[in-house]
This record gives structure tokens, C-alpha cells and sequence, in this order.
């Protein structure tokens, strides 16, 4: 878990980083994406907010207080001050942002929700324990406030988008409308090698070696792969290009399914059938250097970036950043995800707390940031001249990266309105549309997106898993351990962590999710 979350974090850095031109979401965001289905029309405001007769009462201004994750640039009052004219107009009221910073998040984002302190709004997500919280009463149901108060929003998201919102019986997060996805492999430097015969595009893990044993020969003052103190992600690569998919939907996961089975049972690596052509292969590349052994302890994250390394297993989200980084050095990316799909519309998504004294007019304004053009620039990107320029070809610039940026309020992002960073590859889009058509809802991967595991009856269990699985499996993956031996001891210590009871009670819960679909 501290993988995923640290890396999702790191990624989240990178994004803003990437859109200051020098990330879930490239830059902020990542670059714009097709519309979800039954769109509203471009530029509609819900001002109003009307839905079934109800009308918002606005006759009194109020603030709304609104928490995310970040850390307030320092021109932003400017920012606020504009928008807050808007909102005057639209909805007589203002809105205050208080930001939790990543350094701080784990102990205080879960202090706002036990408390008692009133707001009315805020960022919520997996790795922020969103379905834990929902359960215990954090928030309110939005069964009827998102559609009374948000109906363009509700409008605009799809069905698989409104699954994900649910926990038990109720309503309790409004999910992004963006799109993201769950493509990964690795991410290269073909400038480096194609003197030394090496042209073709990296389409497994056999090419892979290879050109990593180029870099290796010729290139010994480099590391070959990054990977650094939060583990490596090859092992996910290497499930994802089988076609396997992880049973919380997320990258650091230990129990997969074969999402192509009518009826699929969880499993554990130890018992999967190519665990041991994987270990045997990471061996193989500890065992020709291609990372070092102190990497499980070396905190650099930006090898890349920087020349350490030419080679990275990530996302598509690294890949455009590293191109807009260093336009000079050829950077490729090939998708190692064979049966690729939108990540969970609800990993970033928008709560009310149970505390909001005024949460119609906080759905109300969510409706109005997130489906009007003038009003989501101003919040996600600023003020153009101020805060951020356009080029020709309407991609966009961060201008003074010391006092702004883009917002890190990812649930707000609707791919109509966004632009791309300036700089982002060109076959992006290319990617993005193979993707998209691809991606069918109930099919594959997809079809288990809205299947959301709930750990609460195994939560010991659960976490004594995944301090296992760090302890034991992340050396073993890397070769740092004996293939054979290194896994039967994996295996052995899992099962005295309580990893059957967990694979017991999450396939109940996917017994039932799989009967539910039909």
C-alpha cells in the first residue's frame, strides 16, 4: 500500500512539475481526454441548480470550505479573489480552499473527518481510505444531492462512473468525469542505442532485456532501470501483460483474478503459474546489473529525469512528462496492459462532509466548477497571462511555476476543458483513441472496475498482508532472494499473516459482485 500511495503521490509532483515545463495525471491532468458518454453541452452553467422542482435557495451568502491535498502557491489569492466574483454572481457565495500537504495528509486527512471541525467539501480517494471513512458516517449521502443539485454533473457521468459511487446502499462521492487509464510498460531512450543497432519498439519483456543489455555494455555509467525505495512496479507489468487484473485495481496489489473467467478466483503470486518465469527473469537481470543492490534503500526517483537511467516501468503519465523534460532525448513508450481500462472514476472524487452546513449549495457549486468552462479554468489553471499562456496549438504553459499552478484538486477535472501541456508527445492522442476503443463497459478488465473490496471484517488480517508482502516480496521480485526458496517463504509467511481468511472473505464479495453483473 505505501508503494501505491507514494507512488500516486510522486506521480501527482510530477504532474505539476510537467505543466511548469520543465502526474492520477500528467501536469496536473493528464492531457485532455475524449468526453465521458451523454455529455451536457460545452459551457452549460447549473446556476440554478434545479432539478425535479427543487430550486437552490441562494437568498443568504454563505462561504464554502473546501480541503484537498497540496500546498497553496503563492499568487493563488489573486485567483481566488476572481473566482470568488463569479460564485457571488452565480451562487452568492465564496469558496476557501485549505490545503493538507503531502508530507502531512496521513495523519491530518483522517483528523478533519473525526473532529468534528464543519466544512462543507473535499478530495477523497482509495488511497485516502474513502470506503472506510463512508462507512463510519465521514460523509453525507448524495443519493439525492447529486442529482438535485449537480444534475449536468450527474448527467455527464457514466453508468460505471455512478457504480463506483456506491457503498452498500448509498450514494457517498461525486467521481471525476475524466477519464484515465490503466496503461503501463516501459518508457525508453532510443537515442541511446540505435547506434548500436538497436530500432525496433520495445513490445515484451525479451526486447526489453535486450536493450537493456545495450545500455549495460555501452553504457556502464548508468543504471540501466529506475527503480528505487518504493519497489518496482515490473511485477505489475509483467500480471498486466498477461491479461491478469489486481482485485483492488490498483498497481502494489498481491491478489489478482483472470478477468477473462466467467466466475474468477482470486489468487496470491505464489500460487500463478508464470510467478516462476518472472523470478527467474529478475534474477536473471539483478544478476547482470541492470539495477543496483542497494535500490530497495536508494530514495532518487528522478533517474530519469536526470540522465541516471534510461529506462522506467510506469505509467503513460511518466512518459509524457519525461518527453516535455528532455524534448532533446528520443523517449518511447510502449503499453505493456493487454487488456487496458479506465481507472476508477472514483479514485479521485469530491465528498460532503457530514458537517457541511450548507451542502446543497456546496453540490451546487461543484456542479458549476466542474461543468462551465470559465468558471473549471479559472479553478484548475488560473489566469491566462497571469498564471498560465497558450501556444498555437492551445497547449498550455505554467508561466511563474514560483507563485502558480495547476490545481491538485484532481476530482474537479472534466476532460472538455482541458488542455494539453505543452510539449506532449504527439502519438499520445493516437494512444489514447486505440484505448478508448478498446474499452468496452461489462468486457474484461472494465467489467471490474466497480467491484470495491471491503477489508473491514479482515482489516488485521489485511494489514499484516501487506507488510509481508513489502518485507518478502519486494526483494524476491527484484532477485534479491532465491527464486524457489525466497517464494516458499513467501508463501509461508502470508499464510500465517492471515492471507487465506483475506482471499476467503474478498471472494464472497466477488461472488457476489460477479452474480449482481449477471
Amino acid at each position: 500500500m505505501k508503494k501505491r500511495v507514494l507512488s500516486l503521490l510522486l506521480a501527482a509532483l510530477m504532474a505539476v512539475t510537467l505543466l511548469a515545463g520543465c502526474n492520477s495525471a500528467s501536469s496536473g491532468q493528464p492531457a485532455s481526454t475524449p468526453a465521458p458518454t451523454d455529455s451536457a453541452p460545452a459551457n452549460a452553467s447549473s446556476a440554478a441548480g434545479t432539478a425535479d422542482g427543487l430550486a437552490l435557495d441562494t437568498s443568504e451568502q454563505v462561504e464554502i470550505i473546501m480541503y484537498y491535498l497540496g500546498t497553496e502557491p503563492a499568487g493563488q489569492q489573486v485567483i481566488w479573489d476572481r473566482l470568488n466574483e463569479l460564485l457571488l454572481e452565480k451562487l452568492n457565495c465564496t469558496l476557501k480552499v485549505n490545503f493538507i500537504s503531502f508530507s502531512d495528509y496521513p495523519n491530518k486527512y483522517p483528523l478533519l473527518f473525526s473532529s468534528g471541525e464543519v466544512f462543507d467539501m473535499a478530495y477523497a480517494s482509495d488511497f485516502l481510505n474513502y470506503p472506510s471513512l463512508a462507512r463510519r458516517g465521514a460523509f453525507m449521502e448524495l443519493d439525492e444531492l447529486w442529482p438535485t443539485y449537480a444534475p449536468i454533473n450527474y448527467s455527464m457521468a457514466t453508468e460505471t462512473a455512478k457504480q463506483q459511487a456506491v457503498l452498500g446502499d448509498h450514494v457517498y462521492c461525486v467521481p471525476t468525469l475524466n477519464r484515465t487509464y490503466s496503461a503501463y510498460g516501459p518508457c525508453y531512450r532510443m537515442d541511446l542505442v540505435r547506434d548500436y543497432g538497436f530500432t525496433k519498439e520495445i513490445k515484451n519483456f525479451e526486447d526489453a532485456e535486450e536493450y537493456l543489455d545495450i545500455i549495460k555494455e555501452h553504457y556502464p555509467e548508468m543504471q540501466p532501470i529506475s527503480i528505487y525505495s518504493m519497489g518496482s512496479e515490473i511485477d505489475d507489468c509483467f500480471m498486466y501483460f498477461n491479461k491478469m487484473y489486481p482485485v483492488k485495481g490498483s498497481q502494489n496489489d498481491f491478489l489478482w483474478i483472470d478477468p477473462s473467467e466467467e466466475n474468477p478466483k482470486i489468487f496470491a503470486y505464489y500460487d500463478y503459474e508464470k510467478t516462476p518465469e518472472f523470478l527467474e527473469m529478475m534474477s536473471r537481470w539483478n544478476e547482470k546489473g541492470f539495477y543496483p543492490k542497494s535500490a530497495l534503500s536508494d530514495t532518487d526517483s528522478a533517474k530519469v529525469k536526470n540522465g541516471v537511467a534510461p529506462l522506467l516501468f510506469h505509467n503513460v503519465d511518466a512518459y509524457i512528462s519525461n518527453v516535455i523534460n528532455n524534448p532533446e532525448w528520443d523517449f518511447h513508450y510502449t503499453n505493456f496492459t493487454n487488456d487496458v481500462s479506465n481507472l476508477p472514476f472514483a479514485h479521485d472524487a469530491m465528498v460532503i462532509s457530514s458537517t457541511s452546513k450548507n451542502p446543497e449549495r456546496a453540490m451546487a457549486l461543484w456542479d458549476y466548477l466542474t461543468t462551465d468552462e470559465e468558471a473549471f479554468t479559472l479553478f484548475y489553471y488560473g489566469i491566462e497571462g497571469v498564471s498560465y499562456e497558450l501556444n498555437e496549438k492551445d497547449e498550455i504553459t505554467i508561466i511563474d511555476t514560483d507563485n502558480y499552478n495547476v490545481s491538485s484538486m484532481w476530482a474537479v477535472r472534466n476532460p472538455d476543458y482541458m488542455k494539453d501541456s505543452a510539449g506532449t508527445p504527439e502519438d499520445y492522442a493516437a494512444m489514447k483513441q486505440s484505448w478508448d476503443d478498446y474499452i468496452q463497459d461489462g468486457v474484461g478488465a472494465q467489467k471490474f472496475r466497480s467491484f470495491v473490496p471491503d477489508t473491514a471484517a479482515i482489516e488485521t488480517e489485511y494489514t499484516a498482508c501487506v507488510n509481508v508482502h513489502q518485507q518478502y516480496w519486494w526483494p524476491l521480485e527484484l532477485g534479491y532472494t532465491d527464486p524457489e526458496t525466497g517464494l516458499e517463504e513467501y508463501k509461508k509467511m502470508m499464510q500465517a499473516a492471515g492471507i487465506d481468511k483475506v482471499i476467503a472473505e474478498l471472494q464472497r464479495q466477488m461472488d457476489e459482485y460477479v452474480a449482481s453483473m449477471g
